[in-house]
């Protein structure tokens, strides 16, 4: 068997200490839309999601808070290093204000980085549970 061609991001899976404090702020400072959050209400799943574009979203897993260890400076110890969304330049023109005015700090950037489609430019930030996320503009 030849190596497996991968195309895209499918989901990824959040540890998350508080539900409704994540799909807050998936939803409501990054725009994502909630899946299953019916479902999840009603304990028919067991986690919700949040949708990127039609193929990829991501999960958010309920971990007792004490399970959420974090290292100097917030980010969580998790075994996710950080995950990265791409935006196009008139979203990216203003996220640093954007995200501020949200009560985000900007962890890092923006700065140049290589990535999946060459030289772009990002900004890292922490979510409620101290994931790390990079947004960038291609």
């Amino acid at each position: 068997m030849n190596l497996p061609r991968i195309t895209e991001l499918d989901h990824i899976v959040l540890n998350v200490s508080d539900i409704d404090r994540s799909l807050t702020f998936y939803t409501h400072v990054l725009g994502l839309q909630p899946e299953r959050l019916e479902e999840f209400k009603a304990g028919k799943v067991g986690f919700p999601s949040v949708r990127i574009n039609s193929g990829t979203i991501i999960d958010l897993f309920p971990t007792p808070a004490s399970n959420a260890a974090r290292q100097e400076g917030g980010k969580s110890n998790g075994n996710l290093n950080h995950f990265c969304l791409v935006v196009g330049q008139e979203d990216f023109s203003g996220i640093v204000d954007y995200l501020n005015s949200n009560g985000v700090t900007i962890r890092e950037g923006p700065v140049a980085r290589w990535g999946a489609r060459g030289r772009a430019t990002s900004v890292y930030f922490l979510d409620p549970d101290g994931n790390e996320i990079e947004i960038r503009c291609y």
